[in-house]
């Protein structure tokens, strides 16, 4: 990685190389950005591009600071810090920059929490595409200290960064507050169509096909799942709500959310095998997404590709990711109508896979990864002190974009409209 060559203009790409922070590495294990930059990876590397993505590891104390390993053809590149908690997270972030500045790679960097460090990229003439993920400053969850960290970091990020990603158009709308839309590039996050799986996950959990509904969330006010767990247990349904997510006793809206349930609300934990995730998505009635903070959901995109009705909360964010497949909600009453309009909905069970799959073929992977190639390439054309505001000099040299990577049309103009998935379900409740 430290060897690879730059891009040369007359002779073509030989072996661009990529950096990918911000997670906490690959193989995936936690959220999904991680599972983003693993799948990014493994295409890159069937590009031919060198790929090196640090990963973090805590320890009780550092005896060789940086180390690298291999992962099906991927750089590994593991960076250990004695903390924990946010500590480690920032010194984490502080020495992938520091390593990531003596290597010869464009930057992906994945998530704005720790832009702060990016200047000190671009003062070694790094190139830097920032993702930047949700508006995370917005959320409830954070004081006042913590809302002023994210937000200054979201500007560092947004000035010092060659190119930003938006993973949704109201996201794009935001960051053209901080940047020129000419350095702003919107790509989804991705999914894939699952088209079955196993029912054994769920005898294990007391469920029955199409007899339940479920939630995939962090326990947290952003996510509403206060909401949606007072909104199902109103009354008697003849189905269960399944909702995944870690409890903790000592946190009150936790408390809150227990309180609130009904004896046919099951709280499983986290469950973090692929498999039981993918089986408790495709065989549910419908999908609860209470997210209200945030850009193209993953767990949104998901549910779709697995063909599942989704109750969204109301909000820009979810409207354009769940389109038709959405029955939306703001508050305890207008949830619970949602449920009945879904419970009672006289599709059938194929009808209903057919519209969540017409919505999740908007995302496909493969799509993703074209559009990013593309940007990778762009930055590469434009040399690490290209205008910030300005990427005619770069469209003006296209021709050297390898031709495989075609401009890959990607609908994020597109706004769901309300009267269309009300019709869709044949149901009433307010949308």
């Amino acid at each position: 990685m430290k060897n690879s060559q730059p891009m040369n203009r007359q002779e073509g790409m030989v072996q661009p190389s990529i950096l990918i922070l911000g997670t906490r590495g690959v193989p995936a294990a936690h959220g999904g950005f991680e599972t983003f930059a693993e799948r990014l990876s493994l295409h890159l590397r069937d590009q031919g591009w060198n790929v090196g993505v640090y990963c973090q590891e805590e320890v009780d104390e550092v005896e060789t600071r940086v180390e690298s390993q291999s992962w099906n053809g991927i750089e590994r590149i593991v960076v250990k810090v004695a903390a924990r908690g946010p500590l480690a997270t920032v010194l984490f972030d502080w020495y992938c920059v520091r390593d990531a500045a003596r290597r010869n790679a464009v930057c992906l960097v994945l998530g704005y929490n720790g832009a702060a460090f990016l200047p000190y990229l671009r003062l070694w003439r790094k190139r830097v595409i920032t993702n930047m993920d949700g508006i995370e400053w917005r959320r409830a969850k954070w004081g006042p200290l913590v809302k002023t960290w994210f937000w200054v970091n979201e500007w560092i990020a947004a000035w010092t960064s060659n190119r930003l990603v938006a993973d949704h158009p109201a996201i794009a709308d935001h960051l053209a507050s901080r940047r020129s839309r000419d350095a702003i590039a919107t790509i989804p996050y991705g999914g894939e169509m699952v088209l079955e799986a196993s029912t054994d996950p769920l005898g294990q959990l007391g469920l029955e096909a199409g007899q339940y509904l479920v939630s995939i969330a962090r326990i947290e006010p952003d996510n509403n799942i206060l909401t949606l767990v007072s909104a199902f247990s109103r009354c008697r349904r003849g189905m269960k709500l399944v909702v995944l997510g870690n409890m903790d006793p000592d946190i009150a809206y936790h408390r809150a959310v227990r309180d609130a349930a009904s004896d046919d609300v099951v709280f499983p934990g986290g469950i973090y095998d692929p498999a039981v995730v993918k089986a408790l998505r495709f065989h549910a009635r419908a999908y609860l997404h209470g997210h209200s903070v945030g850009g193209t959901n993953p767990s949104l995109v998901e549910a779709l590709g697995a063909g599942s009705a989704v109750i969204a909360h109301d909000n820009p964010f979810n409207r354009w990711t769940a389109g038709k497949a959405g029955v939306f909600f703001h508050d305890v009453d207008s949830c619970a109508a949602a449920i009945d309009t879904i419970a009672g909905s006289p599709l059938s069970a194929e009808e209903v896979r057919n519209i969540a799959y017409a919505e999740a073929s908007r995302f496909r992977w493969q799509d993703v990864f074209v559009a990013y190639r593309r940007e990778l390439y762009g930055v590469l054309l434009e040399g690490p002190f290209a205008p910030l505001r300005d990427r005619r000099r770069q469209q003006a040299s296209t021709s050297a974009i390898p031709a495989q990577v075609s401009i890959v049309a990607i609908d994020v103009d597109r706004r769901a409209k309300p009267s269309a998935a009300a019709s869709q379900w044949g149901g009433g409740a307010e949308e």
